[in-house]
């Protein structure tokens, strides 16, 4: 079995992320996207007319997994929309420190963008090498 340290590892190192949601029909969408590990849950942000958006506004129930096929870590909750201000500068001063960019807060601004935060209700971890042994489950309070 996996730790949850280890989990935390590739959560915090991956550079991109898929998302997972759920169109108006029922059909899946999958985009990827940057993501930050903060304060017990994945943070990424998206345009507001965009797609995942819209669906996330519908349906809040997601999945975001990280981008390395052979150690994924695979997270299911529910996506907030966040838009108090304080909060969204904490999470444009750890999206900055992780890229390296110098995004200003127009980059959140709820008018125009929208910043979701995801609490694991269940994540999923495994080692390809270690296929038989490594399947990991955690399960989160709601």
């Amino acid at each position: 079995m996996l730790t949850w340290t280890w989990a935390l590892e590739r959560l915090r190192s991956s550079h991109a992320y898929w998302l997972a949601t759920t169109r108006p029909d029922g059909g899946p969408h999958v985009m990827p996207v940057w993501a930050m590990w903060h304060d017990g849950a994945l943070w990424f942000s998206c345009s507001l007319g965009s797609r995942k958006t819209r669906n996330l506004l519908a349906e809040p129930r997601c999945v975001l997994t990280t981008e390395n096929p052979r150690e994924p870590v695979v997270v299911e909750g529910r996506a907030e929309q966040v838009t108090d201000l304080a909060t969204l500068r904490t999470v444009l001063d750890v999206e900055n420190a992780k890229y390296g960019t110098a995004y200003g807060m127009d980059m959140l601004d709820p008018a125009a963008n929208a910043c979701f935060r995801v609490r694991p209700a269940t994540a999923f971890g495994l080692i390809e090498a270690e296929f038989t042994t490594s399947p990991t489950r955690w399960t989160f309070d709601a």
